[in-house]
């Protein structure tokens, strides 16, 4: 069974254009799920059936995992039983009437206007390194992008004389207007930081570490809590919150969902409603707060 796990995340990559820590998360659950079977003697995954996935479900369960852990578990079961019925190695796909468990949704941690000023204004353009990120965390705030895209910017995605950041995600491009402030910020990142920062001058990365290599999300995670910690900011900050926050205030300040949905690249309007689920309780907390008798 371990040779299918193989052949199906090459068939996630190839085919349906997965980032790698999606395609990780996948083999890591079905790799989970086959160690499961091994333990009960099921070396052919022919000879599992929907009671087989139920009760791998219930052990999960009563191994304390979260039900949003175990949703993606079968939602990465559904998908592996999916593949293998396609290609014809099992009859019928045992998942096609599993029900995934009601999730609760959690809505978005995001930052206040004055937190996102508070944070924006902790890079220091004293030097090379200053620069760099003061125009990714403008640009991040600006656009709404994701760290995975932000990182894998090369400089021709940005279009200086009018402004905008073009992302490419598998066979998707889109274009993001950049604010002013953005703009001028990453101009001062190329024209005084990044020059010197390369090593290579065929270096197409965007953004660089101080090797002069194209910087990575890990390298990103640790420089945004650096600045979390100088702000002095309560709320846990993660690269995804200043996304959120860029979508609400956007909403707040007028912006349509539609409009909202193509900057952030959702395929499904569902997933950008929740800003507005965010602003209706943000009315709430402001009624309740100044109303004379809420």
């Amino acid at each position: 069974m371990e040779g299918l796990i193989g052949k199906y995340v090459n068939y996630l990559e190839e085919r349906k254009h997965l980032a790698f820590n999606t395609l990780q998360s996948y083999k890591r659950d079905i790799e989970q799920y086959i160690m499961y079977l091994h333990e009960l003697s099921h070396n052919n995954i022919a000879n599992t059936n929907k009671n087989t996935i139920i009760n791998y479900l219930l052990y999960l369960q009563k191994k304390g995992r979260a039900t949003s852990t175990i949703s993606r578990n079968l939602a990465s079961i559904r998908s592996f039983y999916q593949y293998l019925s396609k290609n014809k190695i099992i009859e019928n796909d045992p998942t096609v009437e599993l029900e995934s468990p009601k999730v609760e949704k959690k809505l978005p941690q995001i930052l206040s206007t004055q937190e996102v000023e508070l944070l924006l204004e902790q890079p220091k353009c004293t030097d090379f390194k200053g620069y760099r990120d003061k125009a990714m965390l403008e640009l991040l705030y600006a656009t709404g992008i994701r760290v995975s895209e932000l990182i894998n910017l090369n400089i021709s995605d940005i279009n200086f004389d009018v402004g905008f950041v073009k992302c490419n995600k598998g066979n998707k491009e889109r274009i993001i207007p950049i604010g002013s402030l953005a703009l001028k910020a990453l101009q001062n990142y190329t024209s005084k930081a990044r020059k010197n920062m390369v090593k290579n001058n065929d270096e197409k990365a965007l953004f660089v570490n101080v090797n002069g290599t194209r910087l990575t999300r890990q390298g990103f995670w640790k420089i945004i809590k650096q600045y979390k910690n100088q702000a002095r900011i309560g709320k846990e900050i993660t690269p995804h919150t200043l996304r959120h926050s860029f979508a609400a205030h956007l909403l707040e300040n007028g912006a349509d969902l539609r409009s909202i949905q193509e900057m952030l690249g959702h395929s499904d309007i569902s997933s950008t409603q929740i800003y507005a689920q965010i602003a209706r309780n943000r009315i709430k907390e402001v009624y309740k707060k100044t109303h004379p008798r809420a």
